[in-house]
């Protein structure tokens, strides 16, 4: 399953004509836009889980199927605080259903983030550092020629209204298919032990002498012997960073 971004694009049950104005036409939340066939096979959270996102797609949906695979096997309910912590290896919109499930969000320091690319969850209970990984099996979506070769005339403008409808309705039902497929079909299991990072802490901060803005103290770097942010320091590299 690619990690590319152009197959999660806004999806509300139709073609996605307009959908910037949904709001004065109709229902504000994604789930109340979506139809009524397709709303009233999505459980309570996963409905919700759209509202936070903004829209039903099959990138949102791995992400759902993933958050209840790992809460299930661990038997936690969503964390109040930070007694459970996620690791997401991807960036697409999965990551939204994810946190809104399990509780585990960037802001209070127990969603972990690794640029791997790959559609690939775990959720550890910190009390004891075991966790659940699920990752979502390359065969669990067919390859769908036809469905490829619209995309682009989609993705291109190309496509007439009735080719965009048909596009759209589909992306609709491959959310629906992964969301009721069997978990074995659609990720791998794991138990895992995982040690994990301290809980958030709270920092001073000092003053960038660049450009005057505050900065967590462990975020500072240091410029002609004074303390500075890190888009304003000047980096010293080798070529074979990360993002050097």
């Amino acid at each position: 399953m690619s990690d590319a971004r152009a197959d999660e694009a806004t999806m509300s049950g139709a073609a996605p004509s307009g959908a910037g104005k949904a709001s004065e036409r109709g229902p504000s939340r994604a789930s109340e836009r979506l139809e009524p066939r397709v709303r009233d096979r999505m459980p309570a959270d996963f409905r919700e889980a759209v509202d936070f996102h903004g829209h039903l797609c099959p990138g949102l949906t791995i992400g759902y199927r993933a958050a209840r695979m790992t809460m299930e096997r661990l038997g936690v309910e969503r964390g109040a605080d930070e007694e459970l912590v996620g690791i997401v290896e991807t960036d697409a919109c999965g990551v939204d259903a994810f946190q809104y499930l399990t509780g585990c969000t960037l802001g209070k320091g127990n969603l972990i983030y690794r640029d791997y690319g790959k559609q690939v969850f775990t959720l550890v209970r910190r009390a004891d550092g075991r966790g659940v990984r699920v990752s979502m099996r390359s065969d669990a979506l067919e390859p769908d020629p036809e469905r490829t070769a619209l995309k682009t005339r989609v993705m291109s403008g190309e496509a007439t209204d009735e080719e965009r409808a048909w596009f759209w309705q589909g992306h609709v039902e491959r959310a629906l298919e992964l969301a009721e497929m069997p978990a074995g079909e659609f990720g791998t299991v794991t138990e895992v032990v995982v040690e994990l990072p301290p809980k958030a802490g709270a920092f001073d901060s000092v003053i960038c002498a660049v450009c005057g803005e505050a900065v967590m103290e462990p975020r500072a770097r240091v410029r002609d012997g004074e303390s500075c942010c890190i888009p304003c320091s000047t980096r010293y590299s080798r070529g074979w960073e990360i993002n050097a």
